[in-house]
């Protein structure tokens, strides 16, 4: 991990830190304006709003972006507004990301793609990054003068290692003619023959500072557009996308140009000549502006590598401390219970940074598809490879990582020869805060990002028969709509480890003669799956209906707009019983299907069924918050639910003698809610 308390070049390390500069620089400007000196600089404001734009659309891209902004909060003090220019579903993507995070000080207007797409699409243009290289052209025109007069837009391809604030400050430099700020390219690619044209090496548009009161003045959008279509007709399509087009602008009128300083966009492409730079200064912002990103060649690479791995790996909840207090509003301070159920009573203010979709999706529907829907940890990633192998249809999977994990998820998909080539795989990433598992809150990430009508709610240490994706799409069909309808997959596991589990009903019934195959948990938790009946499954060749039961907790198919899982529940206990109770209450019919199921195979418990089965303070808060899950039903439901919450505790107690823990149980990703008959 990067110490990013103190940055240095890969040359030196006599540098002071930013802090110490930024302290430095403040003093001096007091002084400044105590003394009246003449042209004095104004003194920063640290709560300035510093506006930026970024074109980011692609799941690539929200990688590369999450990475960016890390390393702007990072070293930031002044609030942050953030112009995004996206497409739909990054959009949704990144929304999430921002209201999850929830960093203080930091605002975001989503601007859609498509709305602009024609202002370039009739640009000649063989850049990598397609008709998005094109689009930062756009942002004079698209920011209201009301909303700002000057605008940072950035590549998402970057690492920053200095305070955004003091490329903001730029702006104080420009004169009365100076609309556009940018550091000069480092190459020579502009030297070379038939380029677009360029004053001497041009500059580069990964960082651009727009005036955008002088750039409205000047009709900005007719100016690069006259030009460009003149430049096209002779040098032919752009190669460097927007920044050949403002290069060309630059060099019929070299007023507007403003050069940064070359430390904030250190370039790292193939031919880069950045060495020349930061061998003098120390970086601000780092530029991987290759096709190659990250693995970019450079002698002093791993150096720079190791800036943007340590803000890949760097824990952004740590980000949300607020720094500066700013404006006259205030904010009425969380409501946080101290009381001994504080753990679950206190969830209600947390928020759990979610980034959706960090890999590549892509999905054909096919009519009355389903998509499989599970949680897990990252101790558990190894096992989707065999559920995957076993399930052709789409996935939605929601880890519980940490930034760091969530980098290996990323390694071990892409390294997988099972993983890698599957587009119908959603990944959703929850980041780890505090010491509880929010296991209905990942449920209901990867419930709410469905694309199919249909899902089959199930863990991820179970797998499946032969063919059950496409035995569920044929009962979907038979079943119509399943509008208020469940249908289960009956649930068994292994009572050993098996080296090869049964694949088909005829080979489950053999293990469940010789007694090697189980129902599941009905030596321990028999309310969980005793209502499916399964002496009725053993010898039906059709769908029979069952009724609700209290602690029924089945693996189900159902419409994906399902009523979500209550969130309140946490780590172990309920989290599941609690969904199939409130379908109940719903009225939802209960509908067992035959000739399918699904295996658990064996592994050893969860931190929180070690909790549930040590701690007495965590039965008793797990019991009074079912006591007002049912309350609510009743109220919101018109039912009369009752349920002996209280019996749990005193037969726990008569069982206080028995000191051995039977660790045979469930996982922190299965959760199954029972209380397990060797609690102490």
């Amino acid at each position: 991990m990067v110490n990013f308390d103190h940055i240095y070049h890969p040359v030196s390390s006599s540098f002071p830190t930013l802090r110490k500069e930024r302290h430095n620089e403040r003093v001096q400007l007091s002084k400044l304006q105590s003394t009246g000196a003449k042209n004095s600089v104004p003194i920063d404001d640290p709560c300035e709003v510093i506006h930026i734009g970024v074109i980011c659309s692609g799941y690539n891209s929200n990688l590369l972006f999450h990475t960016l902004i890390k390393s702007i909060f990072f070293n930031r003090i002044n609030p942050l507004q953030f112009h995004i220019v996206t497409n739909k579903v990054s959009e949704k993507i990144l929304k999430v990301l921002f209201e999850t995070w929830d960093v203080p000080q930091v605002n975001v207007t989503f601007y859609d793609l498509n709305k602009y797409v024609p202002d370039v699409r009739w640009i000649p243009n063989s850049h990598y990054s397609g008709i998005h290289g094109l689009l930062k052209l756009i942002f004079p025109k698209i920011i209201p003068l009301e909303v700002t007069d000057r605008i940072i837009v950035l590549d998402t391809d970057m690492t920053v290692v200095a305070d955004i604030y003091e490329l903001w400050k730029m702006f104080r430099k420009f004169n009365e003619k100076q609309a556009i700020g940018m550091v000069e390219n480092q190459s020579d690619y502009y030297l070379g023959e038939k380029k677009w044209p360029a004053i001497g090496r041009g500059f580069n548009s990964g960082v651009l500072l727009y005036n955008n009161y002088l750039l409205k003045k000047l009709n900005w959008p007719k100016l690069w557009s006259d030009i460009a279509k003149k430049a096209a007709l002779y040098y032919g399509p752009t190669r460097l996308a927007d920044q050949d087009i403002i290069n060309t602008v630059i060099k019929e009128n070299p007023e507007l140009i403003f050069e940064v300083p070359c430390v904030w966009n250190t370039q790292l492409s193939d031919r880069t000549l950045s060495e020349s730079c930061y061998k003098q200064y120390k970086v601000k912002i780092v530029h991987w502006n290759s096709p190659k990103k990250y693995n970019v060649e450079n002698k002093d690479g791993e150096y720079f590598r190791s800036l943007a791995i340590g803000f890949q790996e760097y824990n952004g909840n740590l980000l949300r401390k607020k720094l500066q207090v700013c404006g006259k509003a205030t904010t009425n301070p969380p409501n946080v219970s101290d009381d001994i159920c504080s753990e679950f009573h206190n969830l209600s203010n947390m928020r759990w940074r979610t980034l959706l979709y960090f890999r590549e999706y892509k999905y054909v529907a096919i009519e009355n598809d389903v998509t499989f829907v599970a949680q897990l940890s990252f101790d558990r990633l190894q096992t989707i490879e065999e559920l995957v192998k076993a399930w052709a249809g789409p996935i939605s999977f929601t880890l519980y990582v940490s930034d760091p994990e969530l980098l290996k998820c990323i390694a071990f998909i892409a390294n997988s020869d099972v993983l890698k080539e599957r587009m119908n795989i959603a990944y959703h990433a929850v980041f780890k805060e505090g010491v509880v598992y929010p296991i209905n809150i990942l449920r209901n990430v990867g419930l709410r990002n469905v694309q199919t009508d249909y899902v089959f709610l199930a863990d991820i240490d179970f797998l499946p028969s032969n063919n059950l994706y496409e035995s569920l799409i044929k009962y979907i069909a038979m079943n119509g709509s399943l509008k208020k309808k469940a249908l289960i997959v009956p649930a068994f596991e292994a009572q050993t480890f098996l080296n090869q589990l049964p694949s088909n009903k005829e080979q489950l019934l053999e293990g469940l003669s010789n007694k090697s195959i189980i129902p599941f948990l009905s030596t321990i938790w028999a309310p969980g799956h005793t209502p499916t009946m399964y002496d009725i499954w053993k010898n039906s060749a059709k769908p029979y209906k069952v009724k609700w039961e209290v602690d029924y907790e089945p693996y189900i198919v159902v419409r994906s707009d399902v009523v979500e899982y209550d969130e309140n529940f946490i780590g172990f206990g309920w989290n599941k019983v609690s969904h199939i109770m409130e379908l109940e209450a719903q009225n939802y019919e209960f509908t067992v299907l035959p000739d399918v199921f699904i295996i658990h195979k064996t592994h050893t418990p969860s931190y929180d069924l070690g909790r549930f089965r040590t701690s007495s303070v965590y039965r008793l808060c797990l019991r009074l918050l079912k006591e007002q899950f049912i309350k609510r039903l009743n109220k919101q439901y018109d039912k009369n639910f009752s349920y002996n919450t209280s019996a749990v505790l005193p037969f726990i107690r008569r069982k206080r003698h028995n000191s051995s823990f039977n660790f045979t149980g469930t996982t922190i990703e299965t959760n199954t809610d029972y209380p397990n008959t060797t609690e102490c």
